[in-house]
């Protein structure tokens, strides 16, 4: 197989593994997040009422999940911005391998700072949760279907 052929097919594949991540993130921690819960016929009673949160845990979430919102909203963007020039460059009258590895090298690192900034988002929750709320997270958070992305779904029709 040629280098440009597996330097594709791994641009591919970091697109798809970015918007499934995306996707994730966007179900569990954005707008709306949870609208429904797992076999709940009423749709998602919302994760204060979900985790019986009391009035303090309410207003402990709600300051660090402020910040935590507005950080992922602000590395989607700039993902989203690298994604459109890494398309952009692929699809060039003539590639810059050079380029195309700078644009997914960035996607790569700002999908790391995503990670870690979910995974300090999850630990504060946890600080403020007992341990049965901290499993009903937990549990939640791994209901969540991972979707299809965009690109995958584009290549099954």
């Amino acid at each position: 197989m040629k280098a440009s052929t597996l330097r594709l097919a791994l641009i591919l594949s970091l697109l798809v593994n970015l918007g499934v991540l995306g996707a994730v993130g966007y179900r569990a921690f954005g707008p709306g997040a949870v609208r429904q819960e797992v076999g709940a016929a009423d749709g998602f009673p919302g994760l204060a009422r979900y985790l019986s949160l009391s009035d303090e845990q309410q207003h402990r979430w709600h300051e660090a999940e402020t910040a935590f919102i507005g950080r992922l909203a602000d590395g989607g963007r700039e993902i989203l911005r690298r994604r459109n020039r890494l398309i952009d460059e692929i699809f060039a009258a003539t590639p810059d391998a050079a380029q195309i590895e700078a644009e997914r090298a960035g996607i790569a690192q700002l999908q790391d700072e995503r990670q870690r900034i979910v995974i300090e988002q999850l630990l504060r929750e946890r600080e403020i949760l007992d341990a049965g709320q901290r499993e009903r997270l937990a549990q939640l958070l791994r209901s969540q279907p991972a979707g299809v992305s965009g690109f995958e779904q584009l290549h099954r029709d």
